[in-house]
């Protein structure tokens, strides 16, 4: 069985998207949302799909609660603004099984016409892709893991304030298979379109660079969950 967590916080607008596309995927598994504290029509959406609902916190925090009371075998992380295309998870668990993968990511599909967000999203595939073998980074919108993976690594670092899911990959292939697999997930652009693409694209490029450079980033870190709306 798998088990589907999403961390939310203030996702009235795009939570509902994604559970449909969950939806009409006809494969078995539950849905977990871990909320952080909404205060719109969230935890209404999450209930009028049924879903189990846990408290949350930041997105790792809501990762683990959810991974706690999670009933599958299989664990699939996603944030709040993606799309699944149809037939993507069958797709997914079929290379997943195929090349005995126990972590793994996707690639991606922005759900832009911008031709830069294609671009930027283009070439952040590639470099996931080139580092698999190196260093493992993952979209942390979309996350596969064993459950028996995640319990050997205790989790998301929820002291990590800025690629948390990149570290969890990192440390999940030092004990088991990691890979990026073909199938694409539909993406929102919404926190280059609030924030700037230029201005995002630099910042990520700051912080990925302070953690190759150094350590795990800890500090505080600019970052507007559940206003990305």
């Amino acid at each position: 069985m798998l088990s589907i967590i999403i961390p939310v916080l203030n996702e009235e607008k795009f939570l509902p998207r994604l559970l449909e596309s969950i939806r009409k995927q006809n494969y078995a598994c539950e849905v977990i949302v871990a909320d952080g504290g909404s205060h719109d029509q969230t935890l209404a959406c999450a209930r009028g799909a049924k879903c189990l609902m846990v408290k949350g916190g930041n997105p790792a925090e809501g990762r683990n609660a959810g991974a706690r009371v999670a009933n599958g075998e299989h664990l699939l992380f996603l944030d709040a603004d993606v799309v699944l295309p149809d037939d993507f998870l069958a797709q997914s668990f079929r290379e997943i099984t195929k090349k005995k993968l126990e972590v793994a990511t996707c690639r991606v599909h922005p759900l832009s016409r911008h031709y830069l967000d294609k671009l930027l999203y283009l070439i952040a595939d590639l470099i996931i892709h080139l580092m698999q073998k190196i260093k493992p980074l993952a979209h942390g919108f979309c996350i596969f893991s064993t459950r028996a993976m995640h319990n050997r690594i205790n989790g998301f670092d929820e002291g990590i304030t800025f690629a948390e899911d990149a570290e969890y990959v990192y440390r999940a292939a030092k004990y088991g298979r990691f890979g990026v697999i073909n199938p694409r997930i539909g993406v929102s652009v919404r926190r280059f379109e609030k924030e700037g693409r230029l201005k995002l694209t630099l910042k990520y490029i700051y912080l990925n660079l302070r953690r190759f450079l150094g350590k795990e980033i800890r500090s505080p870190v600019p970052y507007q969950y559940g206003n990305y709306d």
